[in-house]
């Protein structure tokens, strides 16, 4: 599960406009010296890329001026890596462009909060199955294709070196679930696994309509914010946003229930079903 593609084309991107940056030249004045058409340097800085060029990523490192062997050879490792299919590809009939799966994939740490629902990365294949079914799916084999999907997504806390993660859930959320689903999140607690649970005294609080996950990465490369709604899928990068997203989430988290406190409430719910 490591070595993604996606987060190796997601630094690519990161870096060159770092270069660009740094050489202190504009898109405009690159596109001109190369000939390339308008638009395309904004979607390699801008990761709307899906299989960089080893002949384009040269052409940049030559316009920047990196002569470095050791440095452009890191680059052109990166190309190898980022032109790698990740498992996901092989559900792109169910998973579209599994971009979030693919940074998903190679992350230092998630950060999780679900006001209505279990998070994917926590839930039993029964509990899967009635969640996309809800969402509308009535063919078996489309069915299938999304709960095995997301069965595998799970294997990436189950590698060496998982990231840490950590999910605050709503307590309705608990109360939506079979009792086999409140045993896994009793089962599953780990050193690098967190749970937190707001309780229904709580009432209103900072994020109650607004799920989100906070995706951190290994060395330098920048944290992200994903917000799924209905119809489209958000990727907040910007520095702003992600403080406003950190700053949401210490909210949240002053909210909810100590990790010891919300096993508990799990264990009470499983000992007094409604």
């Amino acid at each position: 599960m490591s070595g993604s593609p996606t987060v190796r084309r997601r630094r690519l991107s990161y870096l060159l406009r770092g270069l660009r940056e740094e050489a202190g030249v504009t898109a405009q004045a690159v596109t001109k010296q190369l000939g390339w058409s308008r638009g395309k340097l904004t979607h390699i800085e801008q990761n709307q890329w899906k299989r960089p060029s080893a002949r384009d990523i040269e052409d940049l490192l030559d316009v920047y001026e990196v002569t470095d062997d050791d440095q452009r050879s890191e680059f052109l490792a990166l190309v190898k890596q980022a032109r790698k299919p990740g498992w996901w590809v092989s559900y792109s009939d169910v998973l579209g462009s599994g971009t979030f799966v693919g940074l998903e994939a190679e992350t230092r740490s998630i950060r999780t909060f679900e006001a209505l629902a279990i998070p994917g990365l926590l839930q039993t294949e029964e509990y899967a199955r009635a969640v996309v079914r809800s969402g509308g799916v009535t063919d078996e084999d489309e069915l299938d294709r999304r709960v095995q999907a997301r069965m595998l997504r799970k294997q990436v806390l189950a590698t060496p070196g998982a990231p840490l993660y950590w999910a605050i859930i709503d307590e309705a959320a608990l109360r939506k679930s079979d009792s086999e689903q409140l045993q896994h999140l009793l089962d599953v607690q780990t050193p690098r696994l967190g749970l937190q649970v707001i309780p229904d005294r709580v009432g209103p609080h900072a994020a109650l309509t607004a799920p989100f996950v906070i995706l951190d990465f290994p060395g330098t490369d920048p944290s992200t914010v994903y917000v799924s709604t209905w119809s489209d899928e958000l990727y907040l990068e910007e520095p702003h946003q992600i403080e406003a997203y950190e700053t949401l989430w210490r909210h949240v988290q002053a909210t909810a229930l100590s990790v010891e406190d919300s096993l508990a409430l799990i264990r009470s719910l499983l000992d007094s079903p409604t």
